[in-house]
């Protein structure tokens, strides 16, 4: 049995790695930050102007029926699609929007930007630029809190709707984001590694940086595989598996390229310290490790009793 990626998946993901790399390279992602960290408060971290073209693109509408003006595409899909959105960091509730899409007005075209209360302690993203919440029927309020992410605000909310209905989802586009951050991190650690010389030669000629270096690689390339593998059963269990290994590839893979990066790599210039602090909201949003892992020992106990 064949499970490399068809050619029109292949297509797909370079259309949006395309669209992406033009919309919200580098430059854009550095001015985001710098604006979230400006004293003006009211600074906006959503680019409705993006989200519009993404919505354009079927990026929100892509598991919707055709029937339903979507683009009839399954999760497969979608967990390539959000792959290239982690990569380049791209700010917003993408999740929520899209798992919207077809309930809320305006979600799947990209008009409307749908949020999500997916973190613990009642904590909902980008709630002052969301036109809606998933599962609110109409408007909610919470109260601004710190965010370790400077591109993912926060707000507390007392009632928070629940979303356990979208969980297995969310889980499932939540690891394939940081699966493509994991292995964006993987490319910045390389050409540092290939760029910075110490006595006389670049520092990926050590040894030990590229056993940190290789490391990253598979742990980013294993998190990958599982990912798509979830997309095709869309087993609970395999989600959960799925997610726990991608929240790692990404958290100690953002953390091995500081490594790398040494001293360099802690300063705000550098974009590595971005991917880390991402990777930690993101390791907290939809499904914990603690949640992750005790789902999988409950199947593990039903198997073992069935046997």
């Amino acid at each position: 049995m064949d499970f490399q990626p068809t050619e029109d998946q292949r297509d797909l993901r370079a259309g949006v790695r395309e669209l992406l790399e033009g919309r919200y390279g580098r430059e854009a992602l550095r001015a985001s930050v710098d604006s979230a960290d400006s004293a003006d408060t009211r600074a906006a971290v959503v680019d409705r102007a993006l989200w519009r073209e993404l919505g354009e693109a079927g990026f929100f509408a892509l598991r919707l029926p055709e029937s339903a003006g979507g683009v009839g595409l399954g999760l497969p899909e979608a967990v390539m699609v959000f792959e290239e959105a982690g990569r380049v960091l791209l700010p917003g509730p993408l999740v929520a929007t899209h798992l919207a899409a077809g309930a809320v007005p305006g979600a799947a075209e990209g008009t409307a930007v749908v949020t999500a209360g997916d973190l613990g302690g009642g904590l909902v993203p980008y709630l002052r630029e969301a036109d809606a919440v998933l599962g609110a029927p109409g408007a909610v309020s919470g109260t601004a809190v710190r965010s370790a992410d400077p591109l993912t605000p926060l707000h507390h909310v007392p009632s928070c709707p629940d979303v356990t209905s979208y969980a297995v989802e969310g889980a499932l586009l939540t690891a394939a984001l940081q699966v493509g951050s994991a292995l964006r991190t993987v490319e910045l650690a390389v050409r540092y590694a290939q760029e910075r010389e110490q006595f006389g030669q670049p520092i990926g000629a050590f040894q030990a940086v590229k056993h940190l270096c290789a490391q990253m690689l598979v742990r980013a390339e294993v998190a990958r595989t599982a990912v798509y593998a979830a997309a095709v059963t869309a087993d609970p269990g395999e989600v959960a598996a799925a997610k726990l290994l991608a929240d790692e590839a990404a958290v100690r893979g953002a953390r091995d390229c500081l490594q790398v990066h040494g001293g360099m790599g802690f300063t705000w210039e550098a974009d590595v310290h971005l991917h880390l602090k991402r990777a930690w909201v993101r390791a907290e949003q939809w499904r914990t490790a603690a949640e992750a892992e005790e789902l999988l020992a409950e199947e593990l106990l039903l198997s073992s009793a069935a046997l």
